[in-house]
């Protein structure tokens, strides 16, 4: 796998504009206690904490590293500005199955008169090793380990770090950011939906929101693969088909649902058993005409199904595979009820209910959010078009039912064209829409667009392109680069009906259980 490849997706397992100054003098807050002095048990209500380290780390941002222990075993960090701070807390999310804890970055390109924030992530109260990241032996006979991932590491880490920050600053965060992608937008719209005072702003990206079906999903992939050669051959076939249908050969397709390509024209350069294989991946697996997913692998995705539903050298197997049978062996049934693996799952709706059980804890598919939002919080879901792990499909589907598919004053969806799942792409390959959530929740400006970029292999800028709210779409003006975002405006989406009937529909209705 080329090295850049293998960073996205080991950042995928592993973890997730100008500011309007609003809340903490220019100069920023400094400590009113010693880093060293954090080094102490934390009385947190439901989350007793106890801080092993505390030390200073100098560099661009100099801060107070704090790691410790959530009783009973959530392991976190959290970095405190020793300058500069102004108020503001972002916590991460954490992707995969977790179990460690990925360096939380502080924000950047948030304008001058951001300052600095306090970060922090969890391994969501389990350790794994970063070589065995698939590994879920934590989760065989602990029902409390299960929970803290499913639904309670991220509240918990919220309320500790809070108070952290109070005793070293000696005042609580004025505005808190939550941003995860893929399981840690499964937590970001967990957070909103089960604890929605916890953050004024979050980002859910890519959501594994769907649990219950998602394992599922995995294993029908990983169970028809095909070559990689034959799925580069795939994608030239289904690009030189559809990039044109939006109306723009640039390289992408911008809405997947506008290709019709047929893989029985590749007959001669696939086998029969491959030809149906394409046609399952792409319409997702179903039990007598009813779907266990809502959705299907993306037209114009192909190249990232190279390391997504085959082995890498990496990590010694296809990331689908690995997510699919650990999840299956030990995780996604109810402790002491028969398992199942990769090798033996039945994609039936007997098979899918017997999910139900265990996975609801994790779902984060409510569509009732109306605390978060009389709580004054702001929303922004992403999603790419060509994200190859989880299907942007049952994301539009739950944007559909949670707000009739319109853009609301406290939530926004953006699709981004070609984008993989959290990052990379055959063209555009970053989207970070932070800055316009803290301007939106600090200032009051809804964003009405946010630019992706494209970056080559030598991590050069070669495209951007604008974003808008779903369901408009980005629209060539018709003069300059179809490279540059200046030449394209906004423009109305292609009409597609969002909603989807499928296996698991009830779960909207069911918001599973919430931590104290």
């Amino acid at each position: 796998m080329h090295r850049k490849l293998f960073v996205v997706v080991l950042s995928v397992l592993l973890v997730g504009a100008g500011i309007a100054p609003a809340v903490a003098a220019d100069q920023g807050s400094r400590p009113v206690r010693s880093c060293a002095d954090l080094v102490r048990s934390y009385d947190v209500p439901d989350a007793r904490t106890r801080v092993t380290s505390a030390s200073v780390v100098s560099g661009a941002t100099e801060f107070c590293d704090v790691r410790g222990t959530i009783e009973p075993n959530i392991g976190f960090q959290l970095k405190l500005p020793t300058r500069g701070y102004q108020g503001r807390y972002l916590q991460y999310g954490c992707g995969g199955f977790c179990g460690i804890i990925g360096d939380p970055a502080f924000p950047q390109g948030c304008g001058p008169a951001f300052g600095n924030a306090a970060v922090a992530a969890t391994d969501d109260g389990h350790q794994v090793t970063p070589e065995n990241g698939f590994d879920t032996t934590w989760a065989i006979d602990n029902q409390q380990a299960r929970d803290d991932y499913f639904y309670r590491a991220p509240h918990a880490l919220s309320k500790v770090s809070k108070r952290i920050i109070s005793v070293f600053y000696g005042f609580a965060p004025r505005k808190s950011y939550f941003n995860g992608c893929s399981n840690g937008g499964r937590e970001a719209l967990l957070l909103a939906q089960r604890y929605p005072h916890d953050f004024d702003g979050i980002i859910s990206a890519a959501p594994a929101f769907t649990y219950t079906a998602l394992i599922a999903y995995q294993a029908w992939i990983a169970r028809n693969a095909i070559p990689n050669d034959k799925i580069l051959l795939l994608h030239n076939a289904v690009m030189k088909s559809c990039d044109g249908l939006d109306g723009l050969v640039d390289g992408q397709i911008e809405d997947p649902r506008l290709c019709r390509f047929d893989p029985s024209s590749l007959a001669g350069q696939l086998t029969a058993d491959e030809i149906a294989r394409v046609h399952r991946l792409y319409a997702g697996p179903s039990d007598a005409g009813v779907r266990l997913y809502p959705g299907g692998q993306a037209y114009g995705s192909e190249v990232s199904w190279t390391f997504w539903l085959n082995p890498t050298p990496e990590f010694g197997q296809a990331i689908s595979a690995g997510l699919a049978d650990n999840a299956l062996k030990h995780l996604v049934y109810p402790i002491g009820k028969p398992h199942s693996s990769l090798a033996s799952f039945e994609f039936t709706l007997r098979e899918f209910r017997r999910l139900v059980p265990e996975t609801v804890k994790a779902n984060a598919m409510s569509l009732d959010l109306r605390e978060f939002r009389r709580a004054g919080g702001k929303l922004i879901i992403w999603h790419g078009a060509g994200d190859q792990g989880i299907p942007f499909e049952g994301t539009l589907d739950y944007w559909q039912r949670l707000t009739g598919g319109r853009s609301q004053d406290w939530a926004r969806l953006f699709v981004v064209p070609s984008m993989w799942h959290c990052s990379g792409g055959d063209t555009l390959t970053d989207f970070d829409p932070f800055p316009a959530l803290v301007s939106w929740v600090e200032g009051g400006a809804a964003p009405a667009r946010v630019v992706a970029s494209g970056r080559d292999s030598e991590g050069n800028v070669v495209r951007t392109r604008p974003v808008f709210p779903y369901p408009l779409r980005a629209k060539y003006d018709g003069s300059g680069s179809v490279d540059d975002a200046a030449n394209f405006v906004a423009a109305p989406g292609f009409g597609f009906s969002d909603r989807i009937r499928w296996a698991g529909e009830d779960l909207y209705h069911r918001p599973g259980p919430v931590a104290p």
